[in-house]
């Protein structure tokens, strides 16, 4: 018992760093398939492949370290009734890939999307998946399911032909109906596959659909299930109800890194129907409703020792203190080789200008906190929760009780929302702990306040910046060094000949992991305000000295579309307003910003105690990520990753003292609100030619930047931290 305690300690109390995925095995019986979901036709990838993927090796056969998920089977399944069901490990949580999908086959095998239907994170039923993460779903799972559906309607006009007796070449797929050439004779789906139980590769020279040919692809259909959610029909890991199923609430500690010194459960077993669990330094509680169970947990008497641990005020100076911690993926030292001659660059550059930026920890305020329920039934454990890495989160729970990975079995409802915050089974292992210790089925909710403090919490940073420039406004050095934020992002799109671009991994005094764009918004904003600064000292318009400096057609041209909707060039901003920005490349997504922003002076009583006030007015982003699948929900995504980025970039910000979280609520931390909105105008350059990029994170990094170079127009004080104006504008910023 105390091998297996250690060990679920070791995993709950674990740092999980950016991007840090383990190897996975594959688990998938064809049998148990056609057991479960009956008759009908079933398409797979070759298993070969799957297994090359877990392997880490892609089509190519190159190592892991792209941690793209390559060759991922993909299976469809056309059940006797002609519906069409279709498994993939990714997950949904808002981004409306369950819609896109559809699309991607629905388009292949010329069916309608309604008939669709995607069984997503399902550990025991889909196919291996990394993780729903890096906007990888359009990029890579869509291809997949695009082969795997062509290979299906090639095999079904197979079939149809054999039953038509007609030659294979004159049959067609209109609506889900398989016509002859004079349309004289005609099949259903249904018809086609009863009393089928075929199993057939999908050939890896399989043809899909040109992105300018796209009918049901390339469209703004409607949402998936909208009106469950809607109406509040669907149910969210949290609704999940299971015979039996008690309530649980895991008592912590007032600090990080704390070490139990004693407890007494007395007064908390006194309670008529509340269980305690205590294991180590877990202690949890259950009864059969949540009020008993928070009721109980509250008068346990618990002593903590905690260690003195870093706070706000040298949060920076900690971070930059070198580190010989090794950290993986996202969160791995680099950055690129040396380009040129940074000496040679600064000698030519006639003006030259060194700076430091900072961004802040900030929390995911999902709306959904993480949520679980577990079930051990004949030594099977089944757990409901929402993650972004079901796979990974079984591999946790299989470690953490020293079972088999196919004793464990992960479901994933369509998720409250994750952004990069949850990649992590901590709360599924609590619940689990839980569950094994009362022989019942447990549920656990984390309140508002866990979520603020016990996820972990975008990546904090302190970046410097050094450059040289010519007077005519040509770039001549630029030495970038990046400590504790991550790579992403951090790479030129501009023209530099002699360039430096170093990532520093760092000591972080609190839990820090993936958040929406990663390391992205940190290094846009920092790499685009001090564009801006060089373009100031050479007096020369932001825009053009941007574009003297670029040749990459594609930053260009997002940034001569988002200038032309917004107008730049054509008027100057009102008083006390300001016109700001910037660019930048993610993910293979091109994106540029224009921002309008107003000086609110404060008015009635005490006002001249308060600092004015920013507001964004205008938000105008153009977007180039390929060709476009679904325009109306691309849109809907960028306008959120807008609305995302204000609270960033104006006023989000974790505070910390010795181990403890400031402002764990949302009386304490401000998100954006109604009242913060501005108008958004989103610019969609459909590139047919150039394959479709995930656009989830990318839009995100702009606003920041282009913010930020806003307020120095109105106000000509040069802000270089975010967030820029947490307590409003103040006159302590340096130009």
């Amino acid at each position: 018992m105390t091998d297996e305690r250690d060990r679920i300690d070791e995993i709950e109390t674990e740092r999980y760093e950016l991007f840090e995925t383990p190897s996975y095995k594959f688990h998938f019986d064809r049998r148990d398939f056609i057991k479960a979901f009956g008759a009908g036709i079933i398409f797979i990838v070759p298993l070969s492949r799957a297994l090359a993927q877990q392997r880490g090796q892609g089509e190519s056969g190159r190592g892991g370290n792209d941690r793209l998920p390559n060759d991922i089977g993909a299976w469809i399944h056309v059940d006797e009734d002609g519906g069409v069901t279709v498994f993939t490990g990714k997950v949904e949580m808002g981004q409306n890939i369950r819609t896109s999908l559809a699309q991607a086959v629905a388009e292949e095998l010329h069916v309608p999307v309604g008939i669709i239907h995607l069984v997503m994170g399902d550990t025991d039923v889909t196919p291996f998946d990394m993780g729903t993460f890096g906007s990888l779903s359009t990029p890579t799972m869509a291809p997949r399911l695009r082969k795997a559906a062509a290979a299906a309607r090639e095999m079904l006009i197979d079939l149809a032909a054999q039953q038509l007796s007609v030659e294979p070449a004159s049959v067609t797929i209109v609506d889900a109906r398989f016509v002859n050439h004079d349309k004289s004779k005609s099949l259903s789906l249904a018809e086609v596959a009863k009393g089928r139980k075929l199993v057939k590769v999908i050939p890896d020279n399989i043809a899909t659909t040109p992105p300018k040919d796209w009918t049901i692809a390339g469209t703004s259909i409607a949402k998936v299930d909208a009106r469950n959610f809607v109406t509040g029909r669907h149910e969210y890991a949290s609704d999940i109800k299971r015979e039996g199923m008690l309530y649980g609430k895991v008592v912590r500690p007032a600090t990080f890194n704390a070490t139990l010194v004693s407890v007494d459960t007395k007064a908390a077993e006194a309670i008529p129907g509340a269980k305690v669990v205590h294991d180590g330094n877990f202690i949890g509680v259950v009864a059969a409703d949540s009020q008993t169970a928070t009721k109980a947990a509250n008068v346990i008497a618990v002593d903590w020792k905690s260690p003195g641990q870093p706070s706000n005020a040298e949060l920076f100076d900690v971070l930059r203190k070198p580190t010989t911690e090794r950290r993986g993926g996202e969160g791995g030292g680099g950055g690129s080789r040396p380009q040129g001659s940074l000496a040679d660059g600064l000698a030519a550059a006639d003006k030259k200008i060194e700076q430091t930026y900072t961004v802040a920890y900030i929390a995911h305020t999902p709306l959904e906190p993480r949520a679980a329920v577990a079930e051990w039934k004949d030594d099977k454990l089944t757990v409901w929760t929402g993650t972004q890495r079901p796979f990974g989160v079984r591999s946790e729970l299989a470690g953490a009780f020293h079972i088999a990975e196919d004793k464990v079995r992960v479901m994933v409802p369509d998720t409250g929302s994750g952004y990069g915050g949850k990649h992590t089974g901590e709360c599924a292992i609590e619940a689990a702990r839980l569950a094994k210790a009362t022989g019942k089925p447990v549920k656990l909710v984390w309140t508002r306040e866990e979520e603020f403090t016990w996820a972990y919490f975008r990546p904090a940073g302190v970046i410097d910046i050094k450059s040289g420039v010519k007077s005519d406004g040509t770039i001549t050095a630029w030495e970038f060094h990046n400590y504790n934020s991550g790579n992403s992002g951090i790479q030129i799109k501009y023209d530099i000949p002699n360039n430096d671009i170093q990532f520093h991994p760092s000591n972080s005094p609190l839990r820090q992991g993936s958040y929406r764009g990663l390391a992205a918004t940190a290094n846009h904003f920092a790499r685009e305000t001090h564009i801006d600064e060089l373009a100031h000292s050479l007096n020369m318009d932001p825009l053009a000295f941007r574009l003297k400096n670029l040749k990459d057609e594609r930053m260009r041209g997002v940034l001569e579309a988002a200038a032309k909707a917004f107008g730049w060039g054509r008027t100057k901003p009102a008083a006390g307003h300001g016109f700001g920005i910037s660019c930048g490349f993610e993910k293979n997504g091109y994106v540029a910003t224009c921002a309008e922003i107003a000086i609110d002076k404060p008015s009635g009583k005490d006002a001249d105690k308060q600092n004015p006030q920013v507001r964004i007015v205008r938000v105008v982003e153009a977007f180039d990520c390929g060709a476009v699948v679904n325009p109306l929900h691309l849109k809907n995504q960028i306008e959120g990753a807008i609305t995302m980025a204000i609270g960033g970039a104006l006023f989000e910000s974790i505070q910390f003292e010795n181990g403890k979280i400031l402002n764990p609520k949302f009386s304490s931390y401000r998100v954006p609100r109604f009242i913060d909105m501005p108008s958004i105008e989103v610019v969609l350059l459909d590139c047919k030619d150039i394959p479709s990029a995930g656009a989830g994170e990318t839009p995100i990094v702009g606003l920041a930047p282009a913010v930020g170079s806003a307020i120095f127009n109105a106000t000509g004080m040069r802000l270089r931290s975010l967030p820029l104006v947490p307590k409003g504008v103040t006159t302590n910023a340096k130009s």
